[in-house]
């Protein structure tokens, strides 16, 4: 990379989770969202994390700082100075779209293009600009300054030099990668996890045992650290649920079909319910 700014594209929960621990890595972030109060929300939240590490004793106050320092609201005019930038927008195809034909105008040649989905397509994202040897997926994990893992993952037309630069990037912010050589649905991670999901939730819906004893099973049994239930909950239902339909639709499968009891969940919270969405809230 040629400068230590990156840009970070949406200040949500994986936004801010990327912008925090590149910025905690001395990296400047260029922190760019189109819904207003988004990145002055996102610096606060990352602000209060910060200061529980503090508290914990793993931050001094003087890195506090100057990792807040780092953190900068911009717009698109001042995504040029980055040589890398990171979307993390929702997971919808024709929004990231738009998000990186927008990137492909504005940033410096020889500028990195990342995406985080979770399971879209690559090649498909990377149509969208004139330089598809550049783009690449850097799928973080949430929360993304605790979560060890980024994929790393190839279009079609991903240069070598490009995934190589992505992995020293992860690297430098204290993360560990796999690389994703073939740009499929659901990358590794999703394509393993959602088929857990589905089976945890359908034996819920079909009265089996409770969504506590699910998860207590699945935790001492595998020796997972939280249950299906619970880490669907954690991920979100909404996302979950597109990431089943996608998978679904791509490859025609019924291990990949969405529980009806998902569609409910999901279905409630969009009707103005103000609980949380999750299982462990209905």
């Amino acid at each position: 990379m040629r400068n230590k700014t990156i840009a970070v594209i949406g200040t949500g929960t994986m936004g801010s989770g990327i912008a925090h621990v590149s910025a905690k890595h001395g990296y400047q972030v260029l922190m760019v969202d189109e819904k207003p109060g988004a990145v002055d929300k996102a610096r606060d939240m990352i602000a209060v994390r910060l200061g529980r590490e503090v508290e914990r004793g793993q931050l001094s106050t003087i890195d506090q700082d100057a990792t807040m320092s780092r953190l900068v609201a911009a717009d698109w005019s001042d995504v040029s100075s980055a040589s890398l930038a990171i979307e993390a927008v929702l997971e919808i195809m024709d929004v990231k779209k738009a998000v990186f034909a927008q990137l492909d105008r504005v940033l410096p040649d020889g500028a990195l293009l990342a995406t985080n989905t979770s399971s879209l397509s690559i090649t498909e994202i990377a149509a969208t600009t004139r330089r598809a040897d550049q783009v690449v997926g850097l799928h973080f994990f949430n929360p993304a300054p605790v979560m060890k893992l980024v994929e790393i993952v190839r279009g079609e037309e991903t240069s070598d030099d490009t995934v190589a630069e992505a992995q020293a990037f992860a690297a430098s912010i204290g993360k560990e990668t796999v690389v994703v050589e073939k740009d499929t649905p659901g990358f590794v991670v999703n394509r393993v996890l959602m088929p857990l999901f589905i089976e945890a939730m359908r034996i819920y819906e079909e009265g089996i045992a409770s969504k506590e004893d699910i998860d207590k099973a699945i935790k001492l049994g595998l020796n997972h650290p939280m249950g299906p239930l619970t880490l669907a909950d954690l991920t979100g239902l909404d996302v979950d649920l597109n990431v089943m339909d996608y998978l679904f639709n791509e490859f025609h499968d019924d291990r990949f079909a969405a529980p009806l009891v998902l569609r409910r969940l999901v279905r409630a919270g969009h009707l103005g319910r103000k609980t949380k969405k999750g299982f462990y809230e209905y």
